[in-house]
């Protein structure tokens, strides 16, 4: 199963930056160049525990839907969303934040299996 991990220091209070990044708007106007769409459950302001959202967009030219619950959430520390119907076999995303004397140390961890056997899994050597 691939894994990406990517980590980032933030200059800003981590209640800023743990709501940012639960932010559906905010999320909207960083994927503006796909123009992905919420289109079903929370589909505006700041997701919580227990709550899902469908995402619309179009990635290499075919239009899919992608929706994630947040199954776990530690209130400026920690949240996850999982991928409950979608193009991967599996897709889990833990967001974890950590206070530092530069800031917020954010870490995404992207955890997920593509779907379609072998060639999912040449897709996941390629990218």
């Amino acid at each position: 199963m691939p894994v990406i991990t990517l980590i980032t220091v933030i200059n800003a209070p981590i209640k800023v930056v743990f709501d940012l990044s639960r932010s559906i708007d905010l999320h909207k106007i960083s994927t503006a160049k796909t123009n992905e769409e919420a289109v079903a459950g929370r589909t505006s302001g700041l997701i919580n525990l227990g709550e899902s959202v469908t995402w619309r967009a179009k990635h290499f030219g075919i239009t899919q839907k992608l929706t994630s619950s947040i199954t776990a959430f530690n209130y400026a520390h920690s949240f996850t969303d999982e991928m409950t119907s979608g193009a991967f076999k599996s897709f889990k995303h833990d967001h974890i934040f950590e206070e530092t004397n530069h800031g917020v140390l954010m870490t995404d961890i992207f955890d997920y299996k593509s779907p379609f056997g072998v060639l999912g899994q040449m897709a996941d050597a390629l990218f």
